[in-house]
């Protein structure tokens, strides 16, 4: 007799992120029923602004967070690993690998933190038509074209590791190489395509043969992943990956979306009035679009981890990493302490930013610490030091920073979906700080709504299996029955007045401003590249 109840169904997600690996089992109410993480070492960097890790590392550490998840008291108990129906992966975007004919990695991964460029004029690196190159200029993209080519890890692949690049069969992202590990198929989902590949973001597929980007890459097809797409079928979990991860041999591998795409999903924003914000290493604010809604001009929306439908981003650069940063630089009193008493270090640097008064006594950060596709030249900026300022005051001013620059982001979302926003929910690590959701709340003068848990990417591409198994008709039921807030920030109207003006007379004229010293620094140092 057949006893299994349906809901007892989990979803173990994956989620390889830039700073840990977790492993994640949920129910089909949404609920994180068990957990286990792994710090990675993010990157190792042999030439100043590289940033590489041994692609076989990754897929170490995915072995052994799951052989961790199996020896959580929690699994054992109720013997949840019986229950796992499917398994899925989520990652970080942007960071590639490339395989010889037998699978094997060539060379380290190149990350999406990496800042290396080729060289547009040496003669490894492809020519643009001239038709292509009149095109750019009428259109006045040229500079953001050369950048895309620059910034192509293939580019710079074939111009300096030649040899490698011609000994190389796949070149895949992340989430490709760890669905290969897995399956032992050359699949990924359309929903982790994020990157300087020869991909058409609309149409959400490999470019047609008569599309620019493949005369701006030296990529061929055949290099390529087979997409598919949310909610569908990857593969299975071989013998050799069941031997070293201890998954079931034969487990569904089901296709979900990039971590950012996942986190959307996760966080319960399906329509375009809710915005979904994510306080990470890399800050951004998106809407989900079921049309294509360009974030910026000529600036493609990614895939949404929903089939079809668009992911309409504005990226900080290194956005929470400059909270990380601060940390490390000057936080170690707090860091030490909450170690000792055994509570997180957010709390503790909640209480830093109640010393300072909102708008920071006049402290204003710029937090463009890696320039973007439209400010080439751009750097990170604190103006307004005094005698009065301390180490709190530039804490509560990196966090200010990036919510202005994310309400900078708001806007321009609005304006091109044609759209207002009128609520927020954020993710991320930040998000843990009552502090910074709090002047989140006052910067943007809407409410903010903390999830229920602190991992939606993992609980987004857990919905992805959700309704790719058909526990849930479609993605609107399976958000009701899987997200939900458990609390809300209220705009506070004195503070909402001050940091109105702050950031319409201040930090909206900063970049203006500064542009022509950031022009003059980059000639005279050549820095940033």
């Amino acid at each position: 007799m057949n006893t299994h109840n349906i809901n007892d169904d989990l979803i173990l997600t994956i989620d390889n992120g830039t700073q840990s690996i977790r492993a994640l089992l949920f129910d089909l109410q949404g609920n994180l029923v068990a957990k286990t993480q792994l710090s990675l070492e993010a990157y190792f960097s042999n030439q100043p602004g590289w940033a590489e890790q041994e692609a076989d590392y990754f897929w170490q550490k995915l072995a052994e967070v799951c052989q961790l998840l199996w020896q959580d008291e929690k699994v054992i108990q109720g013997d949840l690993k019986a229950k796992i129906v499917a398994l899925t992966i989520t990652t970080q975007r942007g960071t590639v690998i490339n395989l010889d004919k037998n699978g094997e990695p060539l060379r380290p991964a190149i990350l999406w933190l990496d800042q290396r460029l080729a060289d547009l004029n040496n003669s490894a690196i492809k020519v643009m038509p001239w038709y292509w190159r009149l095109v750019f200029k009428l259109i006045r993209q040229t500079s953001v074209i050369d950048y895309f080519r620059r910034k192509a890890q293939a580019n710079w692949l074939c111009q300096n590791q030649a040899e490698l690049w011609q000994k190389t069969d796949k070149f895949l992202l992340l989430s490709g190489f760890l669905t290969y590990k897995l399956t032992d198929n050359f699949n990924d989902s359309i929903g982790c395509q994020v990157g300087y590949l020869p991909f058409d973001y609309k149409k959400q597929q490999w470019a047609k043969n008569s599309d620019w980007k493949w005369r701006a890459l030296p990529i061929k097809r055949s290099m390529l992943s087979t997409l598919v797409k949310p909610g569908e079928k990857l593969g299975e979990i071989t013998a050799l990956a069941a031997e070293q991860t201890d998954l079931p041999i034969g487990l569904a591998v089901i296709a979900s979306a990039s971590d950012k795409a996942c986190e959307v999903l996760g966080s319960g924003c399906i329509e375009p009035t809710t915005a979904s914000l994510s306080y990470g290493t890399t800050a951004t604010i998106n809407t989900n679009n079921i049309n294509y809604v360009e974030p910026q001009a000529f600036i493609p929306p990614f895939p949404s981890a929903i089939p079809d439908q668009y992911s309409s981003e504005v990226m900080i650069y290194r956005g929470f990493w400059m909270v990380n940063w601060f940390k490390k630089e000057f936080g170690q009193r707090e860091m030490l302490k909450a170690q000792q008493l055994g509570v997180t270090a957010e709390s503790l640097f909640d209480d830093l930013v109640k010393q300072v008064p909102p708008g920071s006594m006049g402290l204003m950060l710029q937090p463009y610490w890696s320039p973007g596709l439209k400010n080439l030249e751009a750097k990170g900026a604190i103006i307004g030091f005094g005698d009065v300022h301390t180490r709190a005051h530039i804490y509560r001013a990196i966090l200010e920073g990036l919510a202005y620059a994310l309400r900078d982001g708001k806007q321009t979302l609005e304006k091109r979906q044609g759209k207002k926003i009128t609520r927020l929910i954020v993710s991320g690590g930040g998000s843990q700080s009552d502090a910074a959701l709090q002047l989140t709340a006052d910067i943007f003068n809407l409410p903010v709504y903390r999830p229920h848990t602190f991992e939606t990417s993992g609980l987004g591409a857990a919905i992805n299996v959700a309704v790719g198994l058909g526990h849930f008709k479609d993605y609107q039921t399976a958000i009701n029955t899987m997200t939900r807030t458990k609390q809300c920030f209220i705009p506070q109207s004195q503070n909402v007045v001050l940091y109105q003006q702050l950031f319409e007379q201040v930090y909206r004229k900063m970049y203006q401003q500064l542009k022509p010293l950031y022009k003059s620094i980059k000639k005279i140092t050549g820095y940033p590249e």
